[in-house]
């Protein structure tokens, strides 16, 4: 259920700071697009707040290029409108750690009230107001909800948006997570105009050459273990260099050795400067890998999550997580 003081805050806001995690994935790219293009048709100002500019994956996004990289500008948005007596929030979506908002996170903080909407387990408490939904798909959906309860129509671009947060949290419709509210909320979008053909093409057939080379030596580094209950797969920097590949492009990757019939869970190693190694985690059945990436400072859901390491190299990385993943399938 969505807090009332939050739908309360964003109802009376007249202007309104979008932000999400750096590397914004489908769904939170999606969430905060929608969510704008929601608040304007209301009547709201919107600075739609992104660490980076949008991954080629996603810049088919209708409103894609509206989103701004410059956090002096947000700032400035939000203090004039302050000072012109304006009511003002910053909203984080799909954020499950302050940390996540990355360079930018002290000073967006600073914008009050600080509203969070987040569906991940394990999440880490900030802001002034916060809605939590660890049972939902996406925040694409509880972006739906909240459109609704603060009287809005959700329809073209909105709706657009919406549905590609929600395809792509839950691997269209394949996760557990994918609840019957959750396709009632699909088929609403659609019914609003959204071609799921369209999203389909865009969202799955919109790879470049680089990158499938890149899948090409990701895919040759597959290794089995537990009697082929658990697989890992790897990239590091040299093979982003190989390629012309970017960090982007391993985006999907991980539902490979996921798609194995014995697999119960899959692990991506990811290396993208020396140094810097990411891990990506995908289960099928019992096995909790938000658990697992709790161990490891992360979080996520159930059948996904991942964690971060600063000080490790992949072999160092990879050792850890199959330790942790044997433990977990015993």
């Amino acid at each position: 259920m969505i807090p009332e003081n939050i739908v309360d805050l964003v109802k009376g806001a007249t202007h309104v700071v979008l932000a999400t995690h750096v590397h914004p994935d489908g769904d939170a790219l999606g969430s905060l697009l929608g969510f704008a293009d929601v608040l304007e048709s209301q009547g709201k100002q919107v600075f739609r707040y992104l660490d980076a500019s949008v991954s080629h994956l996603y810049d088919f996004l209708p409103t894609a290029h509206l989103a701004n990289t410059d956090l002096d500008a947000a700032m400035h948005f939000a203090e004039q409108a302050k000072k012109a007596g304006n009511s003002v929030v910053a909203v984080a979506l799909d954020c499950g750690d302050a940390e996540r908002l990355g360079d930018s996170k002290d000073q967006l903080l600073s914008i009050s009230p600080f509203i969070v909407i987040d569906h991940h387990r394990g999440h880490r408490h900030f802001g002034d107001y916060v809605w939590l939904e660890s049972d939902c798909s996406s925040t694409g959906e509880m972006v739906y909800e909240l459109a609704l309860a603060i009287g809005a129509t959700v329809s073209g671009d909105a709706a657009f948006c919406l549905y590609v947060a929600i395809v792509t949290d839950t691997g269209s419709f394949r996760y557990e997570s994918t609840s019957p509210r959750t396709l009632r909320i699909a088929a609403d979008l659609v019914e609003a105009g959204v071609g799921p053909d369209e999203v389909a093409q865009r969202v799955y057939d919109n790879y470049t050459l680089a990158r499938l080379r890149l899948m090409e030596m990701v895919l040759s580094t597959l290794a089995v273990h537990a009697d082929g209950k658990i697989a890992l797969i790897s990239v590091n920097e040299d093979m982003f260099e190989q390629s012309g590949a970017g960090s982007d492009d391993v985006e999907g990757f991980i539902n490979y050795p996921r798609s194995l019939t014995s697999v119960q869970v899959a692990a991506f190693i990811k290396e993208t400067r020396k140094g810097v190694v990411s891990v990506s985690l995908r289960a099928k059945g019992k096995v909790d890998v938000a658990r697992i990436a709790a161990e490891f400072g992360g979080g996520g859901h159930k059948n996904a999550a991942g964690f971060r390491f600063s000080d490790k190299s992949v072999a160092d990385v990879q050792t850890l997580v199959l330790d942790a993943l044997n433990r977990a399938i015993t």
